[in-house]
């Protein structure tokens, strides 16, 4: 039997490829592990073998590995076909595309098995994480899995430029996207199927930034994200370009953005009730209320130095303080407190122009008084005074936005 083309970029495989086999498993539980590589001819073997044999002598449920090859030029195909030929449960598919996020969406978006999931090619998280890793989604107590490297249970090797980058990474999610995950970016993931194809409909991205995509719209679907600390050792062959990577993730970050506050950044599971979210704690509504604030407080005094060309002092700043208020509260309704949704947000710009008012007494008074006690005061030193008053009324407004705007019994 051929194995049939699951997409029309995919190389159908003849019968060594694991998903054949599939049919033949009844009555047990099984678990499809993917490993996508590009130009790993010289790792990829070595992977393989030791992923299958750890599984065959560890692993209680039916297991298939299979080898997604994101188009490479050197001979890795040939490796992974000639695995696929030799050991039973170990399959492969070729696409013609490169995209790690491509080649996971094609190969879960086809797979018959209860629970999915991939790992890097070199194995740089330990293999005792697997079992605890889908153990939680094959008892359908969780709907992802993800192995974190930043869990305080973890133990991680690698270089500081690394190590500043993730963690910068994630906390930048946490802050902006009120992720609850704590570690978007560790290639090693699982999750049921069925709840994975749905989310494959809606994720957009098919590189590096598929993974966090599917994560925060997991996570505003209301569904479980289970993580596991893992070992997890540096690859100092890693080809990944880490500047590249960055930016495809700002820009990716970007988008979801937007299309949250489209209302487009969940999705419905038939079926299903969506599980109890608990609201962010105070630290991280501090962090994220900062990220938010600082970002406003730039494009305010961008609007400020703008409007000050054409208008007096007092007007720029109330022109400035009146858009980036209405911003900064739909912002905060969204990623700090995690109101999401039309209903309240009318009540909540209102409420929330009450903490503008303050901001423009405090700000409008100290310009008034620094004019009345220099009136030759430049640019330069306005701006000092602006920032100054507006951080004093920056407390004032996130104590009223979380204590009566945005309480969680209101909102």
């Amino acid at each position: 039997m051929t194995q049939p083309a699951m997409r029309q970029n995919l190389r159908p495989v003849p019968a060594v490829d694991g998903r054949d086999r599939a049919d033949t498993v009844v009555g047990t539980r099984l678990v499809e592990v993917v490993v996508p590589v590009y130009n790993e001819q010289h790792s990829l073997e070595r992977c393989v073998r030791e992923l299958h044999a750890y599984l065959a002598e560890t692993f209680p449920y039916d297991y298939l590995i299979t080898v997604a090859d994101n188009a490479s030029v050197d001979g890795t195909w040939e490796v992974a076909t000639a695995l696929a030929a030799e050991l039973a449960p170990v399959g492969a598919v070729h696409l013609d595309l490169k995209g790690r996020g491509r080649a996971l969406r094609e190969v879960w978006g086809a797979s018959g098995a209860d629970v999915v999931a991939y790992m890097d090619v070199d194995l740089s998280t330990g293999l005792d994480a697997f079992l605890p890793l889908v153990a939680p989604l094959l008892s359908g107590h969780s709907d992802l899995a993800i192995g974190s490297r930043l869990h305080r249970g973890s133990a991680v090797v690698r270089g500081p430029k690394r190590e500043f980058i993730s963690r910068t990474y994630n906390l930048l999610l946490r802050a902006t996207m009120a992720a609850g995950f704590s570690d978007a970016q560790c290639g090693f993931k699982a999750g049921r199927t069925e709840v994975v194809k749905r989310l494959l409909a809606e994720v957009e991205d098919n590189a590096w930034f598929f993974d966090t995509e599917l994560l925060l719209l997991a996570e505003a679907s209301g569904l479980r994200i289970h993580e596991v600390p893992v070992d997890w050792v540096d690859d100092p062959d890693s080809r990944v370009d880490i500047v590249r990577t960055v930016v495809d993730d700002l820009r990716g970050m970007a988008r979801v953005a937007r299309r949250t506050l489209a209302g487009k950044g969940s999705v419905d599971l038939p079926g299903r009730g969506r599980g109890a979210r608990v609201p962010p704690g105070p630290g991280r509504q501090a962090v994220s209320f900062a990220v938010v604030g600082g970002l406003c407080t730039l494009a305010y005094l961008l609007l400020f130095l703008l409007a000050r060309q054409v208008v007096p002092a007092l007007a720029a700043n109330a022109l400035a303080l009146a858009v980036t208020a209405v911003v900064n509260t739909a912002a905060n309704r969204r990623f700090t407190f995690g109101v999401t949704g039309r209903r309240g947000a009318l009540r909540h710009q209102l409420e929330g122009g009450l903490a503008f008012l303050v901001g423009l007494v405090l700000s409008s008074g100290a310009v008034a008084g620094l004019h009345a006690a220099a009136p030759d005061a430049g640019h330069g030193v306005e701006l000092a005074v602006l920032v100054a008053a507006n951080a004093a009324a920056t407390l004032v407004r996130f104590v009223l936005l979380r204590a009566w705007v945005f309480h969680p019994r209101r909102a």
